[in-house]
């Protein structure tokens, strides 16, 4: 059996954070799954994560002696699967002088490629920037449901006071529980996951996928092209957003064409502008850049990483990027870039102590019932030091 490895090419790791400060590109969520989900399921072995340094003690590298090396940013289809299962060892796949995958017994990706190199020429789907998240998320959540609906069977929906639209397209895993609700996947599949809960009143317009133990409460409105993780509590108005997981925005407020991170939280009536108000291309943040580059979208609304908090009314503004663990609040709108571990909003902001953050960061997972572990501590210590020279206000003492 081939050992299945899952590498970050560098330049799209640095395109995708602040994501990528915290997991492998492998680990990002578009559709139902993970990219590195995607791949298990398609090809039947668990993968492991080549990736940063600083990452590898929670996401150990396996090496034997036969490896499939496969760029963690790609999402599979049959198509590429089929090729690749073609490789002998030393071939290598590449599109566009990219590598897809490569057989190789060596312990890191080849500089030559000692075998066969074959010129993918059909289309594939590489999430290369973070927009690219919540704007293939939709086609995603698609091939997804697919994939799993080959093998698994639905419960079917067992509330008779919850209307369906296009039913063949629902799939509702054991222990969920949809309460008088209405479901349109007319316009696309929609998911819900293993012991997750639809509240009453709640519409939900397809693509959709809620994951595990996840809850949408009461009369929350799903507009379509949004998927939100495991673990989490979303209510309001959400359209267009992937949530990683275990993260809440659990009240009335609008998130579009956004990416919330995993253990994020949203005060109440916390709202994104997704669209500018001449219509113009929204720009985002770029860390490789160290300024702002453009979408080339006009809506793009909020891309916040992971153990960031705001509060009550906050409102952010399109084209919002914040980093790690930072903690937003006050009236007005905060800055399109917050650095990692900022704490403050519009009026300015200072650094979020470490103890501080991670006692917070500690509390907040042990609602989820788990627990932050020496290993996450050093992560975000490192995190912590690395973004220091981002956090201007340091600077200028």
């Amino acid at each position: 059996m081939l050992n299945l490895i899952l590498f970050d090419n560098p330049t799209i790791r640095q395109n995708l954070l602040p994501f990528t400060f915290t997991r492998p590109v492998a680990q990002i969520r578009c559709g139902i799954f993970t990219i590195a989900e995607k791949w298990e399921k398609y090809l039947k072995v668990a993968p492991s994560s080549s990736t940063e340094v600083y990452l590898t003690k929670k996401f150990p590298v396996t090496i034997t002696t036969d490896n499939l090396w496969v760029n963690g940013a790609v999402c599979p289809d049959a198509e590429l699967v089929a090729a690749i299962h073609q490789l002998n060892p030393g071939d290598a796949i590449v599109k566009d002088s990219m590598i897809l995958a490569v057989r190789t017994p060596d312990d890191e990706v080849p500089e030559v490629i000692t075998g066969k190199v074959t010129n993918y020429t059909a289309p594939v789907t590489i999430i290369d920037q973070v927009w690219k998240i919540f704007q293939y998320n939709g086609a995603q959540i698609r091939s997804d449901f697919q994939l799993l609906t080959k093998t698994s069977r639905s419960i079917g929906i067992q509330d008779p006071y919850t209307r369906a639209y296009a039913e063949e397209n629902i799939f509702i895993e054991a222990g969920a529980k949809v309460y008088a609700s209405v479901l349109n996947a007319s316009t696309g599949p929609i998911y819900i996951g293993k012991n997750a809960e639809v509240q009453e009143g709640t519409v939900i317009r397809g693509p959709f996928a809620l994951g595990e133990n996840s809850v949408i409460n009461m009369a929350a409105k799903m507009r379509g092209d949004v998927s939100i993780g495991p673990g989490c509590k979303v209510g309001g108005e959400v359209s267009t957003t992937v949530f990683f997981g275990y993260s809440n925005k659990a009240h009335d407020g609008f998130l579009g064409c956004s990416v919330v991170g995993e253990w994020c939280n949203f005060g109440a009536d916390s709202n994104t502008s997704n669209l500018k108000n001449n219509y113009e291309d929204v720009k985002l943040w770029n860390y490789a850049k160290g300024g702002f580059v453009s979408t080339g979208l006009m809506f793009c609304g909020l891309m916040m990483a992971d153990h960031t908090k705001c509060g009550i009314n906050t409102m952010f503004n399109t084209g919002t990027v914040t980093g790690v663990s930072s903690n937003i609040f006050g009236d007005g709108f905060p800055r399109n870039y917050i650095p990692s571990f900022a704490w403050g909003g519009a009026s300015g902001f200072s650094t979020y102590q470490f103890e501080k953050a991670m006692a917070t960061a500690a509390k907040a997972m042990e609602r989820r019932g788990l627990a932050l572990t020496e290993v996450d501590r050093e992560i975000y210590k490192t995190l912590f030091e690395m973004s220091a020279r981002e956090r201007v206000w340091e600077k200028t003492k």
